[in-house]
């Protein structure tokens, strides 16, 4: 039976943290820009450090560079080993040699987001100002800043357009983040499994996580570094309510039913009689030996405050009009975190602009994480719509 409420001892956290703010590899890349970056909550900060990893080579004109775009708690090690969990990187099965985003053709970019934990400026982070990290004194960041961030590094790395800009979920935000703010730097763009803003349902998950995670009393006010501990019990939770919108009623029935957790009878008791308990439990666990609790509270507050159309006068379309940048949107039947309709509405609106549009809806029962999975039918959605753009941008 797996548990995540076993309090961790100060030792294990400051190795914890340690291991976090160490995560970049000798193959890693940090980008430190000393002027800093003014954020969309009117603070400045004094200084911003952008970690990012690549894979491929950029070719004589820098045109073949592909930036992705990870969802709320992934990472810049979208091909490669993370440093912090040894597991192989979040996207293999597109990105690589002869896959989806072929690695021989591309300059694939990955960045670490704002507000993470990674390497990229976040709660983790030493204020220069304080000499401390900042913990909850990181003044509250945007999707807006997490691209006005990316954009500092690609202008860093003497990139004038990009090929392709591609990320699902919270990813999917910055692609249409940075087809709007940025539309003469983006030939293509991908934007799966997301949406033009945050439902009031998503922000409600949202909030339940993070008040579980201020509620575990080693949150310490969000200080909890300094007395070297971590609200595991908190983030674990957090982590176990928000992994159930990632997968679907279909799947779970499917994967899990009512099935027991290594018993033949119920136990009458409050452990993990059902396998989906224990299932929970683990994604719980692991969850917290990666990710920082600050970060969480950052990231998911950023995904609530995107709302695209706000900033176009309250109309989508006007956050696309004239653009020459090439869609393709691709939903999944069974995601109810962000649902079909809400990649509808974005087609609409990019239809309202005169924009290059192809979208295709994949029948799975896999849930919102379908794009983190095998499925062929996105491989070749996405390979076939990159091929076609690499004819249009000249690169075959």
């Amino acid at each position: 039976m797996l548990k995540a409420s076993k309090k961790p001892s100060k030792e294990k956290a400051q190795v914890r943290d340690k291991a976090l703010k160490e995560a970049l590899t000798p193959s890693s890349k940090l980008i430190s820009f000393e002027r800093g970056m003014k954020l969309d909550c009117g603070a400045h900060l004094p200084e911003l450090n952008v970690a990012y990893e690549t894979y491929g080579t950029l070719n004589a004109d820098k045109s073949n560079a592909v930036l992705i775009c990870h969802a709320l708690t992934g990472d810049q090690y979208a091909a490669s080993n993370n440093p912090v969990t040894g597991k192989l990187g979040w996207w293999l099965n597109m990105i690589g040699p002869g896959k989806p985003v072929d690695t021989e053709k591309y300059f694939v970019i990955c960045v670490n987001v704002l507000g993470s934990c990674l390497g990229t400026t976040g709660p983790l982070s030493i204020n220069p100002d304080t000499g401390r990290a900042y913990g909850v004194d990181l003044p509250v960041i945007t999707i807006h800043d997490m691209v006005k961030a990316q954009n500092m590094l690609i202008d860093h790395l003497g990139i004038e357009t990009l090929f392709a800009v591609i990320g699902g979920s919270m990813g999917g935000m910055q692609v249409l983040q940075w087809a709007a703010s940025f539309p003469e730097k983006v030939f293509a763009a991908i934007p799966i499994a997301t949406g033009a803003h945050h439902s009031p349902q998503n922000i409600a998950f949202n909030e339940v996580g993070r008040q579980a995670v201020m509620a575990d009393p080693d949150w310490q006010g969000g200080r909890y570094m300094q007395e070297g501990v971590i609200p595991s019990k908190g983030l674990s939770v957090a982590r176990m309510a928000a992994h159930i919108t990632y997968l679907s009623e279909e799947g779970l029935q499917r994967k899990f039913g009512r099935n027991l957790q290594d018993k033949d009878a119920i136990g009458f008791s409050f452990d993990a009689d059902f396998q989906i308990e224990s299932y929970l439990h683990y994604q719980g666990m692991t969850f917290v030996d990666r990710f920082d609790a600050n970060s969480y509270l950052y990231v998911t507050r950023a995904m609530d405050y995107f709302d695209l159309a706000a900033d176009y006068k309250g109309v989508l379309g006007n956050a696309f009009m004239g653009t020459k940048t090439r869609f393709c949107l691709i939903s999944f039947s069974s995601d109810w975190l962000f649902p079909t309709e809400e990649s509808r509405t974005i087609i609409h609106a990019l239809n309202a602009a005169g924009a290059s549009v192809s979208f295709a809806e994949i029948e799975t029962d896999k849930g919102h994480d379908s794009f983190l999975l095998d499925l062929p039918e996105m491989f070749d959605m996405v390979e076939g719509f990159l091929s076609s753009a690499a004819r249009a941008r000249g690169l075959e």
